[in-house]
């Protein structure tokens, strides 16, 4: 058995002395400690040392107390020796400019999302310490220069940890078992295994900051952060809690911002590459090895090719310019050679960009693309041929009998079934799981207990920010359906729009777009779902230009200094004294392409060979995943008792103590709570919502939406809708190349206002998940139900109260009240001595306590006092 082992330090202590600063990590229960001694007398180097050592609270506290003895000045009577400094949640990193180095902490954090026990943080405040003393300080110049562009990165702004999840690699990823212990067997009765894996250097934003001392202390004392978008929400189906969390990694590789960041660099890393993850599991059991969950991978990426535009000119849209002839692919194949290691096959090309168009500027890229992935198809077998989709979003979108949506759905549809999702049953699953009819035709890697994912949908506009979010929402949406499926909870993979739980999935996406596009757009999302959608076109078209401005303001005033600053934060761009500053530079572009600066040589493959051989022996299953070994992760033998596998106390926190009303889970936003109109007494997301058809558009009437993620401000509300009523499915709106075929089977049926809204909670089974159907109550029931309403109707009336017009009410009937049919007990009749209790109170509370005797008026009182 194994289990991800927990952060042994979740809190510091940093204490200040003339030649030392000491850190003091503690777990949550503080009864393990380490300590770290920091040199302040060396201005220029980091000197720091680690012990290693486990210490009591005890001794920690006789530690601490011998160092201040130790440094007091011994003419002064004071607590001037060793000084608390402050107190945080971890350590980001370390980072010098051109003076000394500083120490960066966590100070404040807030919970984003659980999967299963382990727990998401999003960084809310940091502080940034100065390691010299005064006395040995260097001083220079341009040394706050640096320090205002470092901290132009806010860190407080979409970056997140775990102390025991790794938000670097997949849940897929995570959820493998290391070679090295699924075939070992040299496991004690009470003993188990720890792994800790190795993060994905591609996604770890706080990879410079770790490295002046990442062999030297022990890894528990730094915190891997992710740069990018988590949110999560509860979906309540009849009391059955899902989470469904979507997770967005920014990579750190070739990282900037719009304009001055397109293409990619000579070792094939892309701009504005973002993987995004969509994870549903089964909240109501807490553990992961006990419980269903699915998840489904996807990204976004810049079109994989020696391209840029002139931002020198002050235009909104520069041209498009090829800046590089590559005959080989050789920029291309790397790229694809990394999504193969990463993600497997097949690889799924969704082209956005534009073709048709009167003056040429997008097209180019699109007919250089396409010509890149058929010279690189000719390489690899049929069945692991990457396939390449053309669809001219904005050419559709212009169009009014065209449903761009919809046209999304039957690519999307598609997508989900060639890669497959990840799958992960509690029990095994049988052959004839994959034989029902929902499942023809998908793929995936089958296994024992579910299904893995092999390949990625890789989705591109120009920007990577606009159309590519609505495509990626259009394929979530189509991945949710399956997923829902798989854990039980729906009939069929078919999921309509104006319901709770496509309101839920369309607010988490637009958070998304919305982040990511503050982060490298300037702006919030221009084009958003419901301009695609054509829903209240006058209000979306006043914004679409409000953040164009924006955007265009940012490019063109602030997005230089923004990328000198991430180029400072990823150590992309060193500073040294004597050597020219950042900002001095003419381009970055030799700070990104290395070996074209003749700092590296990039070894040059075969020509027809663009791919590793290890990796494409291990297609389709990706190669870090099936080669997922001892190498690549941290593997410890522990007691099943150990804190740091204790996955029950890191979560429930037993030693603390909880006040409910404040509890993540009571506060995340709820389906019911947050996304049910009021208006209606249907708890199910799967209900069609009604709709206002008002001056010929549809509009939801009731919408609650937050975006937690862009410091306190709602993103922009949207309306839902179904798409154009004129939509055509004839083959010209189906604009698609390459090997991508679509059977009529494979096109999900869209929904139409004008047929009748059914409550879908009718035709919802128990059954897959709980092995059992609840059914209507018979009319007997409903009567007796309705009778004992009355009773406590009359009884809780006020003294002397009398209703008009009252039927005698049958209090007990003649036949025995069976709850056995639905509730599984049995109500025996009612003695002679209740109905008689019962009586007087009715008496009571017609005629009043003064009528009736002083003790039947006290049991009135008390009987009031309990009911109020």
């Amino acid at each position: 058995m194994d289990r991800s082992i927990i952060s042994c330090i979740q809190k510091v202590v940093l204490y200040e002395t003339k030649a030392r600063i000491y850190v003091v990590g503690s777990n949550t229960t503080e009864t393990q400690f380490r300590v770290l001694k920091i040199d302040r007398t060396e201005s220029r180097d980091l000197v720091i040392h680690d012990d290693k050592a486990v210490y009591t609270q005890i001794q920690i506290r006789n530690l601490l107390t011998m160092i201040n003895h130790g440094n007091q000045p011994k003419d002064v009577k004071s607590d001037a020796g060793l000084i608390k400094t402050i107190s945080a949640f971890g350590i980001v990193g370390f980072v010098k400019f051109l003076e000394g180095y500083y120490i960066i902490v966590i100070t404040q954090r807030a919970k984003v999302a659980v999967i299963g026990p382990h727990v998401i943080y999003k960084v809310m405040n940091t502080a940034m310490i100065p390691i010299p003393n005064d006395t040995v300080k260097y001083t220079h110049p341009d040394e706050s220069r640096y320090k205002k562009l470092f901290e132009s990165v806010d860190l407080s702004s979409n970056f997140y940890f775990s102390y025991s999840y790794d938000l670097t690699h997949s849940l897929q990823f995570n959820m493998m078992p290391v070679d090295y212990v699924s075939n070992s067997t040299g496991l004690g009765q009470s003993e188990v295994y720890g792994i800790k894996n190795r993060y994905a250097q591609k996604y770890l934003w706080n990879k410079f900051l770790i490295k002046p001392c990442k062999h030297i202390l022990h890894t528990d004392w730094f915190i891997p952060m992710i740069h990018g978008f988590v949110d999560q929400k509860h979906l309540c189906i009849f009391g059955k809690a899902l989470y469904i969390t979507l997770i967005a990694r920014r990579s750190i590789q070739f990282a900037g911002t719009r304009f001055l960041k397109r293409g990619a660099n000579s070792e094939g890393y892309v701009a504005n590459e973002v993987e995004t993850e969509q994870i549903v599991h089964d909240a109501s059991i807490t553990f992961l090895d006990r419980t269903k969950l699915t998840s489904f991978v996807q990204m976004r990426g810049s079109v994989p090719l020696f391209w840029s535009q002139d931002v020198s000119t002050m235009v909104p849209k520069p041209a498009i310019s090829l800046d590089q002839k590559d005959p080989y692919a050789k920029v291309s194949g790397h790229h694809f050679n990394q999504l193969l290691h990463r993600y497997g096959s097949p690889i799924i090309i969704l082209n956005l960009v534009k073709k048709r168009e009167k003056r040429r500027h997008e097209s180019i890229l699109s007919e250089e693309y396409k010509d890149v992935v058929d010279y690189l198809n000719q390489f690899l077998p049929e069945d692991q041929c990457m396939r390449y989709v053309d669809f001219d979003m904005a050419y559709f979108s212009k169009r009014k009998n065209i449903d761009v949506l919809s046209r999304l759905a039957k690519i999307a549809r598609q997508c989900v079934k060639k890669t497959g999702l990840y799958i992960k049953t509690m029990k095994p699953v049988e052959e004839k799981y994959w034989d029902q009819e929902e499942l023809i035709g998908f793929h995936g890697y089958r296994n024992d207990y579910g299904c893995l994912q092999t390949g990625v949908v890789r989705t591109n506009c120009v920007d990577c920010l606009d159309r590519t979010n609505t495509a990626q929402f259009a394929i979530g949406k189509a991945a949710l359906a399956y997923q829902l499926w798989a854990l039980g909870v729906l009939p069929k993979m078919d999921l309509e729009f104006e319901t709770d739980i496509i309101s839920m999935l369309e607010d988490l996406y637009e958070a998304q777009g919305d982040t990511i596009a503050l982060q490298y757009g300037g702006s919030q999302l221009v084009h958003r779902i419901e301009g695609y959608r054509k829903i209240n076109p006058w209000a979306a078209q006043s914004k679409d230009i409000l953040y164009t401005v924006s955007r265009y303001y940012s490019n063109t005033f602030t997005d230089l200094e923004k990328q000198h600053a991430t180029n400072i934060f990823l150590g992309v761009f060193l500073p040294r004294e004597g050597k020219p500053n950042i900002w001095e530079l003419p381009t970055d572009y030799y700070l990104h392409n290395k070996d074209l600066a003749g700092v590296q040589r990039m070894f040059r493959k075969s020509y027809s060979q663009w791919w590793d051989l290890p990796v494409f022996r291990s297609l389709p299953l990706p190669y870090d995943q099936k080669k997922k070994s001892e190498d690549d992760s941290a593997v410890e033998k522990f007691h099943d008792t150990d804190e740091r596998i204790n996955q029950f106390n890191d979560y429930y926190r037993p030693f603390e103590l909880t006040v409910l009303k404040n509890h993540f889970t009571m506060v995340m936003e709820h389906s019911v709570r947050n996304y049910k109109p009021k208006s209606t007494k249907d708890d199910s997301p799967f209900s069609l919502r009604l709709t206002d058809r008002n001056k010929g558009r549809t509009k939801k009437l009731f919408r609650h939406t937050t975006n937690p993620n862009l410091s306190g401000k709602d993103s922009t509300l949207s309306t839902a809708s179904t798409g154009s009523d004129g939509s055509s499915s004839s083959s010209e709106g189906m604009d698609m190349e390459g090997n991508f075929s679509l059977s009529d089977s494979d096109v999900p049926s869209q929904s139409r206002y004008e047929k009748k809204i059914e409550n879908s909670s009718s035709k919802w089974t128990m059954d897959p998940s709980y092995g059992l159907n609840i059914c209507p109550p018979s009319k007997h029931d409903e009567l007796h139900y309705a009778r004992y309403h009355q009773i406590g109707d009359q009884c809780c009336q006020p003294a002397g109260y009398t209703k008009k017009d009252t039927s005698p009410v049958e209090i007990f009937p003649k036949s025995v009240f069976k709850f056995g049919s639905i509730y599984g007990v049995e109500i025996p009749p009612v003695n002679k001595v209740d109905q008689d209790i019962y009586n007087n109170y009715v008496a009571v509370a017609k005629e009043g306590p003064k009528t009736v005797s002083t003790q039947d008026s006290q049991m009135y009182a008390r009987y009031v006092k309990a009911v109020h």
